[in-house]
């Protein structure tokens, strides 16, 4: 007889979003954290890299929200 040593209930897209999610994060700490440096370094070009800081983010986030729609299109 084989005993049942761990059960897994309810839904594995939530552990599979959550694992899916920690490579956007990363992603948006990367693009902030090279933007305060190259503030740092030439602050007369905050406004510029501003913009690409944001778009960077923008793009990571967005395969975040990839990663929360496609269990729903998919499942």
């Amino acid at each position: 007889m084989i005993e049942v040593l761990a059960e897994l209930e309810g839904n594995v897209g939530a552990i599979g979003y959550g694992l899916a999610a920690i490579g956007p994060g990363i992603g948006v700490g990367v693009v902030w954290a090279a933007y305060i440096q190259a503030t740092a370094r030439q602050p007369e070009s905050a406004g510029l890299t501003r913009t690409y800081a944001f778009l960077g983010a923008a793009l990571s986030e967005a395969l975040a929200l990839i990663g929360l729609v496609a269990p729903f299109i998919y499942g």
